[in-house]
């Protein structure tokens, strides 16, 4: 039973481990499930969908998203900058296991 444990203890390497460092903010999968929905997003559209989080952590949890290659940032040079955020093909596997995590919850949390 130890064997089986012990990929649990690697710090670096664990599986749960790595998942969870990636996701460990509520708004990763939050924005991940609406972009998975909608499929693009200007920045402030985002922002006035979720009117609980803050411009400046929005604007880190795109780069986290972005960096890990779920989505993918779209810059037009214009007069003010328009962004637009969507999901990438690897964001989009991702997203019917957020569909199953959501109707577990659905079922199984009040």
């Amino acid at each position: 039973m130890q064997e089986i444990l012990k990929k649990y203890s690697d710090i670096g390497h664990c599986p749960v481990r790595n998942v969870i460092s990636h996701f460990s903010t509520k708004w990763g999968l939050l924005i991940l499930s609406m972009l998975g929905e909608v499929r693009c997003m200007r920045f402030n559209e985002i922002l006035h969908t979720l009117p609980d989080i803050s411009p400046k952590v929005l604007s880190s949890t795109l780069k986290i998203l972005e960096t890990d290659g779920l989505i993918k940032r779209k810059l037009y040079p214009s007069i003010p900058p328009k962004v637009e955020y969507s999901i990438t093909e690897k964001g989009d596997s991702l997203i019917p296991i957020l569909g199953e995590l959501i109707k577990w919850g659905l079922n199984n949390l009040q």
